[in-house]
């Protein structure tokens, strides 16, 4: 797939992120990832995650090499990103009390501490600090988002495959990306 603009793979922590990484991986799209962060029981197939987006306020110089590939980052990081490059975010949404928990269980596993908020003030949170992002990239000239509900991608793939591949140009293959979906793997459900 060739293209002119970065796939910026973005979401809360625990939404779907790495499924729609390797969705796209295997669709044919090229990935940014460093596999620095092994797989384990709560991401058995990686997280596909690129240490240098963590620095991208101060180190950009990434970003050039992420044109015509998919790079995975955190909601809060595309605030960073440098304004002379084009970037299409696929924003991945998943129900608020199945993020919250994931995100314990996996902390829980990893014997870290959580906050010591309570679930509602965390989505009340969250939900206001993505309403903050969305209107920001809605804001932004380079900037063009769809949003892909990972509760849905897990039901019924394709669709929601097909939607991502014609907001990319329509260059992947949207039979093998919805392959990469394995139910067993949807747990925290709510």
């Amino acid at each position: 797939m060739d293209s002119n603009f970065v796939t910026v793979v973005s979401g809360l922590p625990r939404s779907g992120t790495s499924l729609m990484m390797q969705a796209l991986e295997a669709g044919g799209m090229l990935v940014l990832t460093d596999n620095k962060r092994k797989s384990d029981e709560d991401n058995p197939k990686g997280y596909y995650e690129f240490e240098p987006v963590k620095k991208t306020k101060t180190d950009p110089s990434w970003v050039v090499d992420a044109v015509g590939k998919a790079v995975k980052m955190v909601y809060k990081l595309l605030y960073d990103l440098p304004k002379d490059y084009e970037y299409r975010v696929i924003f991945m949404r998943r129900n608020m009390d199945e993020v919250l928990a994931s995100q314990r269980v996996m902390l829980k596993r990893t014997g870290q501490k959580g906050a010591n908020t309570s679930d509602e003030k965390l989505a009340d949170f969250f939900n206001r600090d993505l309403e903050k992002v969305y209107r920001w990239v809605e804001n932004q000239d380079n900037f063009s988002m769809v949003s892909i509900n990972y509760n849905e991608i897990v039901k019924s793939p394709l669709p929601e495959c097909h939607r991502a591949n014609e907001f990319l140009g329509a260059g992947l293959d949207v039979d093998k990306m919805a392959s990469v979906v394995n139910l067993s793997l949807y747990r925290n459900k709510r």
